[in-house]
């Protein structure tokens, strides 16, 4: 173990409660695309943005071909090691909570419970209502829609059915805000992984925790904008970083 994991290892020994934050760089690892990347699809593809999802039928037929399109991608991808590591810090009780800018669902699928996940951004793996908040599962609304372009509509209330993502333009979920900035400022030591952290407000926790005095740990393959402010910076493949200082394979 090289001197930087064991500081890592240190420091999540001393805290008492850990906070993780995570964005794509974790999940890029299990072949899923950075889609705000330089080449990924955010940069290449005009945005769809929520009040014209919500206009326009044919804006929201486009919204779902695109999604059907980049789940081609995640089809097949598994938690990696990195997911496996945060995991077992929540199962030992270092961790209280896992925030992600994340949508893939990787996180739960590596035996995190929901009751310990912010998703920040929602989640791509299900679809909801945006009057009622119906749950609806994809595959029945991806057989539908590929077979005659139907698009989903609510059983319950005739609404409109969307992705339980947070789309350009969309106002960031009230309650998972709040939920992140206590977890935040109840933490002694922040670990921020796999994020840029230029994608606000979401990245103004790691600050936010360093400033309310909990040590700032940041794990990314490449430096960000709050390294000066961290107490350890580790520009490091997340997986095998991880699961060397939490001793998972």
């Amino acid at each position: 173990m090289t001197e930087d994991i064991q500081t890592l290892a240190r420091l999540i020994d001393d805290a008492s409660r850990v906070v993780v934050f995570t964005g794509a760089g974790i999940s890029t690892e299990s072949g899923i695309p950075d889609f705000r990347s330089p080449t990924g699809i955010w940069s290449q593809t005009t945005p769809i943005y929520f009040d014209e999802y919500v206009a326009s039928a044919d804006a929201r037929r486009e919204a779902w071909r695109r999604k059907f399109e980049i789940d081609k991608d995640m089809i097949g991808a598994e938690p990696n090691r990195g997911h496996r590591a945060v995991a077992k810090l929540v199962r030992t009780g270092k961790v209280s909570a896992v925030i992600t800018q994340n949508i893939d669902g990787l996180h739960q699928e590596s035996g995190v419970p929901d009751a310990h996940m912010i998703e920040l951004h929602g989640n791509a793996t299900y679809a909801t209502c945006l009057d009622c908040a119906s749950r609806y599962e994809l595959e029945p609304i991806k057989a539908a829609f590929q077979e005659t372009g139907a698009l989903p509509q609510c059983q319950v209330c005739a609404g409109i059915v969307k992705t339980a993502t947070i789309s350009f333009g969309q106002a960031m979920p009230q309650a998972p805000m709040e939920r992140a900035r206590d977890e935040t400022l109840a933490s002694d030591l922040f670990l921020a992984i796999g994020s840029s952290l230029v994608v606000y407000p979401a990245a103004g926790f790691p600050a936010m925790a360093k400033k309310n005095g909990a040590k700032l740990v940041i794990l990314n393959r490449d430096p960000t904008d709050l390294d000066g402010i961290a107490d350890l910076v580790l520009n490091r493949e997340i997986g095998p970083t991880l699961g060397e200082a939490a001793n998972v394979n």
